[in-house]
């Protein structure tokens, strides 16, 4: 299972790095587009299939709706952009979505109520915008944004293994703990701010996200926005283990050797990005 993920990491990485760095932003939201549609896919897998026929065809027509209006948003930024006051109030919709509407589908332990293909396609969607746009702005602006992401989970797993006792939410993943979520806040925002302050004046810190939310808002308050934005990634992580709970699956899918499915992997990311491209667009 370690050699699987490896393997598959390295090849995603091969895949993506240079999408990222090398290629037009547009071979980038190509790519991500596909991933997003996978991510679709097996969401709609998840969803209770007894919802009438025309839930089950919205379901099976999710991965082609994400694709289609994917295109569409793609071909519109290459032709015109967006429209920065459009993107700051789809990004507010869509992060108000997540603070509310996720937050409460977790309290009531029931995620599959969460919505039916056109809020899952919209949230997908919306998730895949702030991505193509962050890397428009730079792929440090990409990377930046999604380690915070990453960085919370690595250090929520292995806190979580060591001193892990409490258990964050043991009917959804018992697998999480409060010891690792505090330790995924302390590990982000030391981090951040770290990186923030070694970034300096350089040419990088411009894009960078820690950078840019101590220039914006200073120190204390950029670190609170790191502890919501690991608290949404908490969020969004746990949606997708309660979506899986419920259907009585293990993995979200099989597309990735060793590492489960593509929405197994950007779970955290589908609600806080929408917000980190939020927080760039406040700050210019």
């Amino acid at each position: 299972m370690l050699v699987q993920r490896i393997l598959t990491a390295i090849a995603l990485l091969a895949l993506l790095l240079p999408a990222i760095f090398l290629a037009p932003a547009w071979v980038w939201g190509g790519l991500s587009l596909l991933f997003l549609a996978a991510a679709a896919h097996e969401w709609a897998r998840l969803l209770p299939a007894g919802q009438g026929t025309a839930a089950r065809r919205g379901r099976r027509a999710m991965p082609f709706l994400v694709v289609l209006g994917g295109t569409g948003l793609l071909v519109l930024r290459e032709w015109h952009g967006w429209p920065a006051p459009v993107l700051v109030v789809a990004m507010l919709g869509l992060s108000s979505w997540w603070v509310i509407a996720g937050s409460l589908h977790l309290r009531r332990r029931d995620a599959a109520s969460a919505g039916g293909a056109l809020t899952v396609g919209l949230l997908l969607l919306g998730c895949w915008v702030a991505l193509h746009e962050l890397r428009v702005m730079g792929p440090f602006a990409l990377l930046s944004s999604m380690a915070v992401v990453w960085v919370a989970d690595i250090a929520a797993y292995f806190a979580g293994r060591a001193f892990g006792r409490r258990k964050l939410a043991p009917t959804i993943s018992p697998g999480k703990t409060w010891e690792g979520a505090v330790a995924a806040v302390v590990v982000v925002v030391a981090a951040g701010l770290a990186s923030a302050a070694l970034a300096g004046e350089s040419g990088v810190a411009m894009h960078l996200l820690p950078a840019v939310l101590v220039a914006w808002l200073g120190a204390p308050w950029a670190g609170l926005a790191f502890v919501a934005l690991v608290a949404l990634s908490i969020v969004g992580d746990l949606h997708e283990s309660l979506l899986k709970r419920q259907a009585g699956v293990k993995d979200s899918g099989r597309l990735l050797p060793g590492h489960g499915g593509v929405l197994d992997r950007i779970d955290a990311l589908i609600p806080t990005m929408p917000v980190v491209l939020l927080l760039h667009l406040l700050s210019t």
